[in-house]
């Protein structure tokens, strides 16, 4: 095998296996939301699963939704809970879940490009350190409370 096919075999090993690695992190119980019709901002809200045996972190979002698209976080700040973005992103440590969760960590939208409504589905883009790129439709449910006696909040 000549130098140059060993190359070319190596780098479509590469490119075939860097899929698999997000194939490590399952998201699940999806759901986008805003507080009217004529909001300017929304959330996002989702369990994100680190099924793998390395950590990772979610470093940023992405979404033609909106004009900015952030992970925030509640914080008490002089005991006034404040929403702020979070720049270094939420560490998912192997095997562990991370909550995206109304009153807690979640994806913000601002400057949405239309208006959330129910039953639409939103495009969005979570952008990981290790795993890279996974793009979802995540579906909009105005309607969704959070449910009585499940930590994560929905």
């Amino acid at each position: 095998m000549s130098l140059k096919s060993t190359l070319f075999a190596a780098l479509a090993g590469l490119t075939l296996a860097a899929p698999a690695m997000a194939q490590e992190i399952h998201v699940l119980d999806t759901y986008a939301r805003s507080a009217s019709p004529m909001a300017k901002t929304g959330a996002a809200f989702m369990l994100i699963e680190n099924i793998g045996d390395a950590p990772d972190r979610l470093i940023s979002v992405k979404s033609p939704a909106a004009k900015k698209v952030e992970l925030h976080t509640h914080k008490d700040m002089n005991g006034v809970m404040k929403m702020v973005h979070v720049e270094e992103g939420f560490e998912l440590g192997a095997g562990e879940t991370l909550f995206l969760q109304r009153g807690g960590h979640h994806v913000m939208f601002m400057g949405l490009t239309e208006p959330f409504e129910q039953g639409k589905t939103i495009p969005l883009t979570l952008v990981f350190e290790t795993s890279g790129e996974i793009t979802l439709d995540i579906p909009v449910d105005l309607e969704r409370m959070p449910k009585a006696g499940h930590g994560h909040g929905n």
